[in-house]
């Protein structure tokens, strides 16, 4: 066994280190190291329950994820480009699929829907990673690209839900729309009410345990109670799983669930993926390798046709449409989990030979994407096509301000900073783990988040960036935590200007040392602002009070006792 393991890893680190230089998705090298291990393989693992239940786990944690994206607030201020831009490419990629599946398959027509539509959706975290790599996030097209990307996991909602009419239980197609609406109506109330109303406070109380073990139980047990919840419903356990990251997504510790939550994510997520290559019929697909191709030759140009019309009639440039559509041309992980939820759960709405042709040609398109934007870049820079082309910065209207002032710790010192911050009109957000403080900074109209300052995710999710931001103030009281934080933010952005809280220049010092580029001890500072008061109502004049102090700031309070300096 440990041979086995030391095979498959060997395996897996080799995969993964080749397809991220060829910036394809290490997903990608969870699948193949699964089909090369698996039993068409080297055989070096058997497809038992265990592999099966963390393939399941991986499912559950997947569908999590893409709820846990799926903000209230965030849909509401890209409304307009979620629901124009997002929709009609969905709609107009199944319009173009389904006579296409209809005419050369034998499956049912309901088959062909649920085919049309898994197959519009593309791979969420390929294209943010890949535009991400190329430095496009913050683009016209990269906010295009991710307001597609939302409104497809927003989409997974009904498209789980209606699995029943999809499998042939329910024939009043008329009928079921209208329950499927009226249903995903319903869950969208049930997450705005009972993540303010119910997960809010226990969040609060597990939060207020500082107990890391805690809240990723808690996160996991909210997870497995709405997928049980649903199964007994009758509906998908991923919808419960997608529902209770939606919960999750409407409280303050969003960010930092996401943060904690992460690597586990990423693990089970492996699993699913080592699953699913365990679990192809290899032979079978080398049998069919003819369809495997024309359906990988057919899914992209249909989908770069019909993204690059969507694109030119809603106003995008010829360029920016060329990029998005090659973009978005692939199929994604919410096809293959389709697929693998509809297998579990023993739904035959299309034929195991449809199911596991349908998966590589998938995965294929995965692969195909990162080729096809060489290849683009290529031609560009041969200037052959769009040779005077740079992508456009982000029209930044109505759209969330990037802070330029980050200040960790949210205590007495820190509601000074955001005070000052506030009157001064200068974007700042303000980051702790006291829930308390929080919630009463909150109330008080403070931009302060839950948050733990020494997660290098947690800031980065809230604005933390190596060229926007201006200033980072270190407000927290404790030495060590303070210490930690500022690692963390020089290991983001090495060059921004850290403002630091110390109690004393031996801490002082220490910060400095760590990356600091000012640090302010709170009890020297605090008696010279005392006796500096004292003089000035003694009649000393303002500028004899100023020189004095200068004179004791000079050299880091080098005029000071030892002893004192310590204090």
């Amino acid at each position: 066994m440990p041979l086995s393991f030391l095979i498959f890893f060997g395996i897996l680190f080799l995969l993964v280190c080749i397809l991220r230089t060829a910036q394809i998705g290490a997903l990608v090298a969870f699948l193949a190291a699964g089909v090369i291990s698996g039993p068409y393989g080297l055989n070096l693992f058997e497809m038992n329950q265990t592999w099966q239940l963390l393939g399941d786990m991986g499912i559950l944690f997947l569908w999590f994820n893409i709820g846990l994206e799926i903000n209230m607030s965030r849909l509401w201020s890209m409304r307009k480009t979620i629901f124009g831009l997002g929709a009609s490419q969905v709609l107009t990629v199944a319009i173009m699929l389904f006579p296409i599946l209809f005419g050369v398959t034998m499956w049912s027509v309901m088959g062909c829907i649920m085919v049309a539509l898994i197959l519009a959706m593309s791979s969420t975290s390929e294209d943010l990673q890949l535009l991400a790599d190329r430095n496009e996030l913050n683009t016209n097209v990269g906010h295009q690209s991710f307001s597609i990307l939302l409104f497809q996991d927003l989409l997974s909602i009904p498209i789980l839900a209606m699995l029943p009419v999809f499998a042939g239980k329910s024939f009043n197609f008329g009928a079921a729309a209208i329950d499927i609406l009226v249903l995903s109506f319903l869950l969208i109330i049930s997450v705005v009410v009972v993540g303010r109303f119910i997960l809010n406070p226990l969040l609060k109380r597990v939060v207020k345990l500082k107990s890391r073990e805690a809240l990723l139980l808690t996160v996991m047990l909210n997870i497995v109670v709405w997928a049980t919840v649903l199964d007994m419903m009758g509906l998908p356990v991923g919808l419960g799983a997608f529902l209770a990251g939606m919960l999750m997504s409407e409280t303050i510790y969003r960010h930092q669930i996401s943060a904690e939550i992460s690597p586990y994510s990423m693990l089970f997520l492996a699993f699913f993926f080592i699953a699913l290559g365990m679990g192809l019929n290899v032979p079978l697909l080398l049998d069919k390798w003819n369809y495997i191709l024309v359906g990988l030759a057919g899914l992209v140009f249909v989908k770069f046709a019909a993204l690059f019309m969507v694109s030119r009639v809603r106003g995008v440039s010829v360029p920016d449409a060329t990029f998005l559509a090659l973009m978005l041309s692939q199929g994604g992980e919410f096809g293959l989990l389709m697929l693998q939820t509809m297998k579990t759960a023993g739904i035959n709405a299309i034929p195991v030979t449809g199911s596991e042709v349908l998966t590589a040609i998938i995965i294929l398109s995965i692969m195909t994407t990162p080729i096809l934007l060489a290849l683009y870049d290529f031609l560009r820079r041969r200037g052959w096509i769009f040779a005077a082309y740079r992508p456009r910065s982000l029209d930044r209207t109505g759209l969330e301000i990037s802070p330029a002032v980050v200040i960790l710790g949210f205590g007495r010192v820190g509601q000074i900073v955001a005070k000052l911050m506030a009157e001064n009109n200068v974007p700042y957000v303000a980051i702790d783990m006291d829930v308390n403080a929080v919630v009463r900074g909150r109330e008080n109209n403070y931009n302060v988040v839950f948050g733990n300052c020494k997660n290098a995710d947690v800031l980065r999710n809230f604005g933390l960036h190596p060229r926007k931001t201006r200033a980072v103030i270190v407000a927290l009281d404790n030495a060590e935590t303070a210490k930690d934080a500022l690692q963390t933010v020089k290991s983001i952005a090495p060059r921004v200007k850290v403002y630091a809280r110390a109690r004393n220049l031996a801490d002082c010092k220490v910060l400095c040392k760590y990356g600091a580029y000012s640090a302010l001890p709170e009890t020297i500072e605090t008696a010279l602002l005392l006796g500096a008061r004292a003089l000035h109502h003694m009649n000393i004049s303002n500028t004899k009070l100023h020189d004095a102090l200068q004179k004791l700031r000079e050299d880091d309070y080098d005029g000071l006792d030892n002893s004192v300096r310590l204090a």
